[in-house]
């Protein structure tokens, strides 16, 4: 049967000290703790990497969003509303319309309406 064998490896020394810490409330040696450390995060990671390619998937429109629990949902949710008021901001709407044959009325930038008329020109609207 073959037996593990530990690598050398250097740990920052504030990790060593906080594991002989917290190692001796648990009847566990300082090099111990650490391993049991490194598994606790290496399993989040991995549930957190499960839990971002559902959202992602969602996202890409390749899963359903009841597929996700709560706090998926509530991630997607915030990144599909990222990601809308990115697109808003960085799209002319008023180039969009205007592509398309669209008369549109706006404020300039002096507070007034102007109606823009697809072929580029404009008028001010008194009143």
């Amino acid at each position: 049967m073959a037996t593990k064998t530990d690598k050398p490896t250097r740990v920052a020394s504030d990790l060593v000290e906080a594991a002989a810490a917290e190692g001796q409330r648990h009847s566990r040696s300082g090099k111990q703790q650490l391993d049991y450390w490194a598994r606790v995060g290496r399993a989040v990671t991995m549930h957190q990497s499960a839990q971002r390619r559902r959202i992602e998937a969602v996202l890409a429109g390749e899963a359903k969003m009841a597929t996700l629990s709560t706090e998926e949902r509530t991630v997607a949710n915030a990144e599909i509303d990222a990601r809308i008021s990115a697109a808003a901001h960085s799209t002319s709407f008023g180039e969009v319309l205007a592509a398309e044959g669209v008369t549109t009325v706006a404020l300039d930038d002096d507070g007034h309406l102007v109606r823009y008329f697809p072929d580029g020109t404009a008028e001010r609207l008194e009143g």
